[in-house]
């Protein structure tokens, strides 16, 4: 049984930090930050979970099975991530390009210790609380600051795939789609920095700050770290309603006001974005329907734009409804990897994607989240991040776009460099 108490919050950007710091001690983190972006599927404003009473963690081969068997057993929070390589488990599908962070394929635990942040008040969530231990902890998390006394290395980020390299693999991708192969892919790239050491804590916080997304995310299992700025959700489930939220499409901010107007106007009316999202809104809404009950898929928003710090991006919104004994897993299971990172049709994408693309995604453009006791989840979808393993000194960003028919090489790469922007400007700016 967990033992809760709520505490009143009197300054709530203060205790984000003092709460971030204090987690450092522990070998097990997940955070994850609103930053007061208005969504109207939130829970929380923030969230904290460390220190791992059990866990969960394996390759992708019967991932799922297991993950469903470790959240039935539990029938508690659990916190942790999928990587974009359970793919394998779900379909007849291999991941054989270079790796150099090795994260695990699949990583959940069950936090002692859990901080629920909303609006003027935080609950915490202790299981097995002795003694004045709450108490004591959240002392010591009102007198926590930052301090980053830490010297990082230079960072020097080199590219996994040259500008030429792109444009010739754009063209192979090109070709599959005049072939019929797929009609859209998403093809990422890999920046990195190799024998480099940085401060997570406060890579995380210049990213964070650049950015102020509503999925943000700093995770930590031992070594091995995810900084994310990530503007997506994957899926969430609430009761019988499963709400996912895929974006494709970007453009620019301006500082000028009618100029940012115009972008934005633009990219509302760019047929090519449209079709690119209206592409994998189809993708969703099957792969919803595997789970869902019989007519309950619905589409309440379509090729909305949703304007974040960096960038505006067209979000759709796709819902169904599932029957109440329907394993949250599940439905995991049938909608994963999210559309929005692989293309449609789906398993001819991901073949595709192992073939033109020179590292092992991993982490990247998979998923962090939690399950609540009652069967519930909400999952974001791991873009705009910096993963790092500390024990390697390896630093890696990836960043892609959807490729399609219509698609212009010399614009899809420049939409790379678009959305790698604050990542590379968190790890270069020593300020």
């Amino acid at each position: 049984m967990r033992k809760i108490t709520t505490k009143n919050i009197k300054n709530f950007p203060k205790l984000k930090e003092q709460l971030l710091s204090w987690a450092q001690q522990y070998d097990e983190v997940v955070w994850l930050d609103s930053n007061n972006y208005e969504q109207k599927y939130a829970d929380f404003d923030a969230v904290l979970a460390v220190d791992a009473f059990t866990v969960l963690q394996t390759d992708y081969v019967d991932a799922f099975d297991k993950l469903k068997e470790y959240q039935s057993i539990t029938k508690d929070w659990l916190f942790g991530y999928l990587s974009y390589d359970l793919k394998n488990d779900t379909e007849n599908l291999v991941s054989q390009n270079p790796d150099h962070l090795l994260f695990p394929e699949l990583f959940f635990f069950q936090p002692k210790k859990l901080f629920l942040l909303k609006q003027n008040e935080i609950e915490l969530h202790y299981l097995y609380a002795v003694d004045d231990e709450i108490e004591d902890d959240w002392q010591e998390i009102l007198n926590s600051y930052t301090s980053f006394s830490e010297e990082s290395s230079e960072v020097k980020i080199k590219l996994k795939i040259t500008k030429d390299s792109y444009f010739e693999k754009f063209q192979k991708i090109i070709n599959h789609i005049n072939r019929g192969d797929i009609y859209e892919m998403n093809f990422c790239q890999e920046f990195f920095a190799e024998n480099t050491t940085i401060n997570p804590l406060q890579v995380y916080q210049k990213l964070n700050n650049i950015s102020n997304s509503p999925f943000a995310t700093f995770l930590k299992v031992s070594n091995k770290f995810l900084l994310s700025a990530s503007p997506e959700r994957y899926i969430k489930k609430s009761g019988t309603q499963i709400v996912s939220q895929p974006i494709k499409g970007t453009a620019k901010r301006s500082t000028n006001k009618e100029e940012d107007e115009k972008l934005k106007y633009d990219l509302e009316h760019d047929q090519k974005e449209r079709s690119e999202n209206i592409m994998i809104v189809d993708l969703v809404r099957n792969d919803l329907s595997k789970t869902a009950l019989k007519g309950s898929v619905q589409v309440p928003e379509l090729c909305k734009i949703y304007t974040f710090d960096q960038v505006h991006q067209m979000i759709s919104t796709i819902t169904s409804k599932v029957a109440h004994t329907k394993s949250p897993v599940e439905v995991l299971r049938t909608t994963y990897p999210m559309g929005s990172m692989t293309g449609a049709p789906k398993v001819s994408a991901m073949k595709i994607i192992e073939e033109v693309e020179e590292s092992k995604r991993g982490l990247y453009s998979g998923s962090v989240g939690y399950f609540t006791p009652d069967n519930d989840f909400d999952f974001n979808v791991v873009i705009r991040s910096i993963l790092y393993n500390e024990t390697n000194k390896y630093v890696s960003y990836s960043v892609g776009g959807a490729i399609t028919a219509k698609a212009k090489a010399e614009a899809e790469y420049e939409e790379c460099l678009l959305k790698a922007k604050a990542m590379r400007e968190a790890l270069l700016n020593k300020g």
